[in-house]
């Protein structure tokens, strides 16, 4: 036996030696995916949330009675995350005119309850469509709607409260597919800022090809972490779904909608998933027409397509993830009274003279007219890689260059419209200037933003950002 020994330890180290090539192979191939974006496990979902019966469009007053059709599908999408660390997170976005808190937090609520995800782990989105069913809890009816046809309006929207929540519980339940995320961005060259200056008017809504717009377009890209497939992509434009007008009576996403069907046709068995970054004084550029509102969208799609096409584009975003959620008091202006209030009520724009009648009904009702709102903000962070805003309300695209000088700009997606759509988030300059942007809350409540709101918004951002983990400049 002894001299078979040498040979039986040459094969024993032989093997070990194998063993321990085989594992660090392993480990350093599993290290290198989570360098380049890998480590996630995801899961979609989508589900088609096109009113059945005849509803009121939202976005514009002027319209006086119900839909008469559909020009495209609208939908409700998924996307759940869960780190390395099995973090969970859920991204949900919907072709919608946007959800107000009263609409959302019912949703979130439960999905805490059923998942055990915390408030800050659900970033809810909506593409700001003026073509999509106006959402409300109140039958009560209206100087448009009768009670049958308010009633059809609340039946929608307990009908979209449940279509969310059960779509977001599948993409949780289903996110055990390993994926990888990488990130890009590309340009929306039909991106126009609306405030155009007058010499009698002052600012009013219209076309301002040397005002200050976002036309960037951020993507995430997901792909499978098996074979490299392309399992969804995620995409923002910082632009209103405004392209049709308040004349325009059938439902679509706008080009938002158009954008997500381009890509999905293009890109079979994909998931696209669009969110939208601080439009709240960009519209579409032209506008008026559907064939404008389906070229916007196909340029969109088209610019996403092109990204895809290109893998020197894409950069890994890592884990782990950490999310950050607060709500935090925005101060408004002093509700005005006497002659302020009758100045108000017989300004230019509908929007004056719906400010100040609602403060005159509150106030004869004996209600106190706030001097603050609550609103919500969020921060997701992703690894050293990206960082995710996610602001409340029509935000216009000053807080953009702001919250770059508050993070830096690298390496940074800012997102609103989030959470909570209860009106307009002015900064303190669109405030000096005046025009319809400086309308503040339509939903929620009722009030004019103070210029020092933006400072609100900008430190309650950062300290989100460092609670994440950002490293600031």
């Amino acid at each position: 036996m002894k001299r078979h020994l040498p040979r039986f330890f040459a094969v024993v180290c032989l093997v070990s030696a194998s063993l321990v090539w085989f594992a660090w192979h392993s480990l350093a191939e599993k290290s290198e995916s989570r360098g380049e974006g890998g480590g996630w496990r995801v899961g979609l979902a989508a589900t088609d949330i096109t009113p059945r019966d005849p509803v009121y469009l939202a976005g514009y007053a002027s319209r006086d009675h119900a839909h008469e059709g559909v020009a495209a599908p609208l939908h409700a999408k998924a996307l759940a995350l869960v780190d390395d660390g099995g973090h969970r997170a859920v991204i949900i976005t919907t072709d919608l005119i946007g959800l107000t808190s009263e609409v959302a937090e019912p949703i979130c609520t439960r999905l805490s309850e059923k998942t055990g995800l915390d408030r800050a782990d659900i970033l809810i989105n909506s593409s700001h469509t003026h073509t999509g069913p106006a959402l409300t809890l109140s039958a009560d009816p209206t100087t448009k709607m009768n009670a049958e046809e308010a009633a059809r309006q609340v039946s929608y929207t307990r009908q979209l409260q449940d279509a969310i929540f059960d779509l977001a519980i599948e993409a949780l339940d289903h996110a055990d597919h390993p994926a990888r995320l990488t990130r890009a961005t590309g340009v929306a060259p039909f991106v126009m800022n609306r405030r155009e200056p007058t010499e009698d008017r002052g600012i009013v809504l219209g076309v301002n090809p040397r005002g200050p717009v976002d036309r960037s377009v951020p993507a995430l890209r997901v792909t499978s972490g098996d074979d490299d497939r392309l399992l969804a992509v995620l995409f923002q434009a910082a632009c209103h779904n405004t392209t049709l007008g308040g004349n325009f009576y059938r439902i679509t996403g706008d080009y938002a909608g158009y954008a997500q069907q381009f890509v999905e046709e293009k890109h079979p068995g994909t998931e696209a998933l669009f969110m939208i970054g601080c439009a709240g004084d960009a519209n579409p550029y032209p506008r008026g027409e559907l064939s404008m509102s389906e070229t916007h969208g196909r340029e969109l799609g088209e610019e996403i397509c092109r990204l895809l096409d290109d893998e020197k584009v894409w950069k890994p975003v890592n884990g782990p993830l950490t999310t950050c959620f607060t709500r935090v008091d925005l101060p408004l202006q002093p509700a005005p009274e006497g002659k302020a209030l009758a100045e108000l009520k017989l300004g230019s724009g509908g929007w004056r003279g719906f400010v100040a009648s609602e403060i005159e009904k509150r106030r004869s009702n004996g209600e106190t007219i706030p001097d603050r709102y609550r609103a919500p903000f969020s921060v997701w962070q992703f690894g050293n890689d990206l960082t995710l805003v996610g602001l409340s309300g029509e935000v216009v695209v000053d807080y953009v260059y702001r919250i770059e000088e508050e993070l830096g700009p690298a390496d940074l997606w800012i997102a609103a419209y989030c959470h909570d759509v209860y009106g307009y988030l002015p900064s303190a300059r669109v405030l000096r200037e005046g025009g319809y942007e400086t309308r503040g809350l339509y939903a929620g409540g009722i009030g004019l933003f103070a210029p020092e709101a933006e400072d609100v918004v900008a430190k309650t951002v950062r300290d989100l950002a460092v609670k994440a983990g950002r490293e600031l400049p």
